[in-house]
């Protein structure tokens, strides 16, 4: 690895806006609630621990089984596209945070040819201290990468398989130019994936990067995973809740219903799109595993799960290749 300082990054905004500190705040939100969701049982992750300590406080059973759903779904299609393209492609993880799917990949023998995570600058220098302190997730990127060291300094990692660079989606042409960097190659077949990333974004700024992506790959598929049925008071206050912590939901218009989120994508340069709401998804999930994860925790209140999955969806379109829109 390119020699860098061991220590604690900095804690400074090394980001363009100042305003993006609520945003960068729901990184910690959402890699909190999946250490304590793997530390009961509700899904397998032995990575995530490296990234993020357990809280003390217990998140909501309501919360837990939505971040599984979100977990099952986002990787039930993951693996159909690793499936149908035999792993020659690439994936794209646009707001990756403490994602660990990666490792999880290796492990399970299923890396497409090259992984890419992006997120603000300020996060990925926290990841890539925790990579670098840590040699269960510096080892498996050395194993695949045959030379003696590889990139791994300020804001980026790059490897033979694995990339992690600091980016502001919003600002395309520098993303795209740091992608290449990185050797991103556009005649691969690529998965991109958005899990409560474009809903922070405005609605022109989201629409830019989804059609970005639909014009730069020729045979691509897009995951997008946020809000929907907003207008209804539940969402208003989900609104509320999050303004008060100041993370405003700049492209909350786009999540309106499941039409308005596929057509966003249709009218931006993907051939098809899908979508459902995580509560269809749950609904659907083997009768074994939703008694498994029902059985960890006892939920008082089942209108409430059912009123919060409703509020968040599943989208994903394809372009290019064959019946790559059947994966769900």
């Amino acid at each position: 690895m390119a020699s860098r300082s061991l220590r604690e990054p900095p804690v400074s905004n090394t980001d363009s806006d100042t305003g993006d500190e609520g945003v960068r705040g729901t990184c910690d939100d959402a890699s909190l609630c999946k250490r304590f969701a793997v530390s009961i049982g509700y899904w397998h992750d032995p990575y995530i621990q490296h990234f993020v300590r357990l809280s003390k406080e217990r998140k909501a059973p309501e919360i837990n089984r939505g971040y599984f759903a979100r977990v099952h779904g986002v990787n039930q299609l993951l693996k159909a596209f690793l499936k149908k393209t035999e792993c020659n492609c690439q994936v794209i993880n646009l707001g990756a945070g403490m994602d660990t799917t990666f490792w999880i990949l290796k492990d399970e023998n299923l890396l497409p040819k090259k992984y890419f995570e992006v997120d603000f600058p300020m996060i990925v220098t926290r990841k890539l201290y925790n990579i670098k302190a840590k040699s269960s997730l510096s080892k498996p990127i050395q194993e695949l990468h045959p030379e003696e060291s590889f990139l791994l300094d300020g804001h980026v990692l790059d490897s033979n398989r694995f990339a992690i660079v600091g980016a502001d989606l919003r600002d395309l042409h520098s993303l795209e130019e740091k992608l290449k960097k990185c050797n991103m190659n556009t005649q691969l077949p690529t998965l991109l994936i958005a899990e409560c990333v474009l809903v922070y974004m405005t609605p022109e700024q989201s629409a830019s990067l989804i059609k970005w992506a639909a014009n730069t790959f020729e045979t691509a598929m897009f995951i997008n995973y946020e809000q929907v049925n907003m207008d209804d008071k539940f969402g208003q206050i989900m609104v509320e809740n999050l303004r008060r912590r100041q993370c405003d939901l700049a492209g909350v218009e786009t999540c309106k219903s499941l039409d308005s989120q596929k057509q966003r994508l249709l009218s931006n340069g993907w051939e098809k799109a899908s979508a459902v709401d995580m509560m269809e998804l749950y609904s659907s999930l083997p009768r074994a595993e939703v008694s498994r994860i029902e059985s960890l925790e006892f939920l008082d209140e089942m209108e409430l799960l059912e009123q919060l999955m409703q509020h968040y969806c599943l989208c994903w379109a394809t372009k290019g290749g064959n019946n790559l829109g059947k994966l769900l």
